[in-house]
């Protein structure tokens, strides 16, 4: 049983612990600009080392964390493996939430352009 949980079931300390690692996914800043990078659509490896200025080795880590917490997911392009998140609107309305949580704090932070108001509702057109 895990230390501070001894009032809690089995099956609710599993929970407890599949959501940590769900969270775990989050919790580091690369992750996090991972993620950002790939709600904006698929990413190879390569793409995302240009776009954040990591090493491969540090995105690849990463984004084997982000598969492990069924984050992302990966698909073979020739001898390439493309990344895309797993569940991406689950995700923007997580980091929305999230967005929301950290401003109530007083930590107002963007976590992704498309993450905004103006993203989330549609443009008005009216001439």
């Amino acid at each position: 049983m895990t230390p501070g949980l001894v009032d809690v079931g089995v099956d609710e300390t599993r929970a407890l612990v599949v959501a940590a690692c769900l969270f775990n996914g989050f919790s580091d800043v690369s992750r996090l600009a991972i993620v950002r990078h790939l709600a904006l659509g698929e990413h190879r490896v390569v793409d995302l080392t240009e776009h954040l200025g990591l090493a491969q080795s540090t995105v690849s880590k990463h984004l084997a964390c982000l598969r492990d917490c069924g984050l992302v997911q990966s698909r073979p392009q020739g001898r390439a493996s493309v990344f895309s998140l797993t569940h991406p609107e689950a995700t923007l309305e997580m980091l929305s939430a999230a967005e929301r949580l950290l401003s109530l704090t007083g930590d107002a932070v963007a976590l992704c352009p498309n993450f905004g108001e103006a993203a989330r509702q549609p443009e008005d057109t009216t001439p």
